[in-house]
């Protein structure tokens, strides 16, 4: 299924990983690792951020995706399941309207 993965990075150990120049190493490691769909990296409520499409086979695999930001990081993950067009359509919106009206 694919999920949102939302990475808030705290100022550290972030600000110490770009001074001693390992952050984009780290990064580049973790990226290899949970392998996204799609990667972006902002702002986010004034911290640093990410944002990545990723795919969960199985609750079980939500640590694995976690687990790098937090343990290099120290950063809060949000998971958030997501649907493309073709998704929210085969979803049976029709029939869920007709039997919760």
């Amino acid at each position: 299924m694919k999920m949102l993965l939302s990475v808030e990075f705290p100022p550290e150990p972030f600000n110490s990983l770009v001074k001693n120049g390992k952050v984009g190493e780290i990064i580049g490691s973790i990226l290899e690792s949970i392998k996204p769909e799609t990667a972006y990296f902002t702002e986010q409520d004034g911290k640093r951020g990410g944002i990545f499409v990723i795919n969960v086979e199985k609750s079980s695999d939500v640590p694995a995706f976690a687990e790098p930001f937090y343990l290099n990081f120290q950063a809060s993950c949000k998971f958030r399941i997501i649907m493309n067009p073709e998704d929210l359509q085969n979803a049976g919106l029709e029939e869920l309207g007709k039997k919760w009206s």
